[in-house]
C-alpha cells in the first residue's frame, strides 16, 4: 500500500508560525497607551503573557499549572517565538490579576486590522455577492447578539447577577461580509442587553443596515436609529400592542405583511413613526416556525425582511465555535480582569485560526482546524503544507479495502481460495 505523504519539517514551530502573525509593535503600543498597571514583573513581559494567553487557548490547558508546565518544558521552542518566556505560576496568576486586559483588547484590533489588510478576501471581497448577500453587496450589514458565559458565584461575586448564579457577557457586533467582529464589549451579565443596544449602534451611519434579537427591542433606541438613517430588522415581542394603518402584498410563505403603529402609552411615545410587521415562515432546525419581524424600512420585499433575520444565524455559528473550541470555563483567574484577558484572548485565537483557514483554502469544519493545530503546536511543520496536505480528504472517509467475508477453515469457496 503507498505511504501517505508526510509534511516536509521546518525550522519553525506551528505556535510560531501561528503567533507571527500578530504585528511585533502592537504590543509595545497597547503598554504605551494603557500602562503594565501594577504588575512589575521583570521576567515575563508583556509579549510573553500574550503568547502564553494564545497558547492556553490553542491546546485548551487546565489550569495555571498546565500552561506553565508546558512551556517551561518546551522554553527553547518558546524563546524563538520573539524572545517569550516561560512564567511561574504566581507571575501568570499576578498578571493576569494586575497586567490592563485592555492590552489584549488593543492587540486583537490590531491584529484584525492588520490580516484585513493582508489580504481583500478576508476583508470581506470573497463573501460579497454570494447568496442573498448579492442584493446587499454595497450594503454594511452587521449582526448584533451576546453569548452568557458562566461563572463560579462562589468566587466570582462581582460577577453575581442572581442568588446563586454569576456569569460574564460578550455582545458582539459581527459584520455580514467579513463575518468577523467590528465592535466588542465585555461585561458582567447583571445588565439586560437593551442598555448594551445604544453603546453597540453608536457607531453606525446613514445607510448601514442592523440585525438584532428581541432581547436588545428598545423602542427609544429603535426611533433613534430611524432619525439617523440606519435601517433595522428585530422580532416583535408577542404582547405588542399596535394598531394597522394598511395590509400590504404577501405570498409565499409570508403570513401578514402590515405597516402598523404602536398603541401602548410608554412604547408611543418612544416610537410615534410607522412600522412594518412581517409574520412569516421560517425553517429552524428542519422544522418551519411562525416568527414575528420588525422593520423601519418601506421598501424592501416582506420576503427580503425574513431573509435578513435568518441570516442573523451566522453570529450564533461564531459563538459557537468560540465557546466550543476555546477555552471559556476553568478560568486562569478569578477577577474581572483575569477574566477579560482570557475572552479576549479567545477572540484573538479565533481570528488566527479563521484567517489560517481563508488563506490557505481550509475545506472542512473549523473544529478539526483547531483540533489539528491543538496537536501539533511545538511541531517543526510549514502550515502551508500542513494545511494542503490534510486539506486534500475532503468529503466523508472512505474504506482503504473493501470488506471480505469470514470463511471456517477449510470451508472457503474457490474465489476466495484464489483471492
Amino acid at each position: 500500500m503507498k505511504k501517505k505523504a508526510q509534511p516536509s519539517p521546518s525550522q519553525y514551530t506551528v505556535l510560531k508560525q501561528i503567533c507571527k502573525l500578530i504585528p511585533g509593535h502592537l504590543v509595545a503600543k497597547a503598554v504605551a497607551k494603557h500602562g503594565g498597571g501594577k504588575c512589575l514583573s521583570r521576567t515575563f513581559s508583556e509579549w510573553s503573557h500574550v503568547v502564553a494567553m494564545v497558547y492556553a487557548q490553542l491546546s485548551c490547558a487546565i489550569g495555571l499549572n498546565g500552561v506553565c508546565d508546558a512551556l517551561r518544558l518546551m522554553g527553547g521552542s518558546l524563546a524563538a517565538i520573539r524572545g517569550a518566556t516561560a512564567p511561574s505560576r504566581n507571575n501568570l496568576s499576578h498578571c493576569n490579576r494586575e497586567r490592563p486586559a485592555e492590552i489584549m483588547r488593543e492587540v486583537f484590533w490590531g491584529t484584525l486590522e492588520h490580516l484585513q489588510s493582508l489580504s481583500a478576501g478576508f476583508a470581506g471581497g470573497a463573501r460579497r455577492g454570494k447568496g442573498i448577500l448579492r442584493r446587499f453587496r454595497r450594503a454594511n450589514v452587521h449582526l448584533v447578539d451576546s453569548t452568557v458565559i458562566p461563572l463560579l458565584a462562589l468566587c466570582m461575586d462581582w460577577a453575581q447577577h442572581r442568588r446563586r448564579k454569576a456569569a460574564a457577557k460578550c455582545h458582539l457586533m459581527l459584520d455580514w461580509h467579513t463575518l468577523l467582529p467590528r465592535l466588542a464589549i465585555i461585561d458582567t451579565a447583571r445588565q439586560s442587553d437593551g442598555r448594551r443596544a445604544r453603546e453597540l449602534c453608536a457607531a453606525l451611519r446613514p445607510g448601514e443596515i442592523v440585525i438584532f434579537d428581541r432581547a436588545y427591542l428598545d423602542y427609544a433606541h429603535l426611533y433613534d436609529l430611524l432619525k439617523r438613517g440606519v435601517h433595522w430588522v428585530t422580532r416583535a415581542k408577542t404582547n405588542m400592542a399596535y394598531r394597522t394603518l394598511r395590509n400590504l402584498p404577501r405570498s409565499g410563505s409570508i403570513l401578514a405583511h402590515k405597516l402598523v403603529k404602536l398603541t401602548g402609552d410608554q412604547a408611543k411615545g418612544k416610537h410615534p413613526a410607522a412600522m412594518r410587521l412581517v409574520t412569516a415562515l421560517v425553517e429552524v432546525d428542519g422544522q418551519e416556525r411562525e416568527m414575528t419581524f420588525l422593520t423601519n424600512n418601506l421598501q424592501w420585499a416582506a420576503s427580503t425582511v425574513a431573509d435578513l433575520y435568518r441570516a442573523r444565524w451566522q453570529i450564533e455559528v461564531f459563538f459557537k465555535q468560540l465557546k466550543q473550541c476555546f477555552r471559556l470555563h476553568g478560568f486562569l483567574g478569578t477577577t474581572a480582569n483575569a477574566i477579560r484577558w482570557q475572552i479576549w484572548s479567545a477572540l484573538l485565537t479565533l481570528l488566527l485560526a479563521k484567517f489560517l483557514a481563508f488563506a490557505h483554502g481550509w475545506p472542512h469544519s473549523f473544529m478539526r482546524l483547531v483540533s489539528l493545530l491543538r496537536t501539533l503546536l511545538w511541531k517543526r511543520i510549514p502550515l502551508p503544507r500542513l494545511l494542503a496536505l490534510y486539506g486534500t480528504a475532503r468529503g466523508s472517509p472512505g474504506r482503504l479495502e473493501p470488506l471480505r467475508q469470514p470463511w471456517l477453515p477449510g470451508l472457503e469457496p474457490l474465489a476466495a481460495l484464489l483471492r
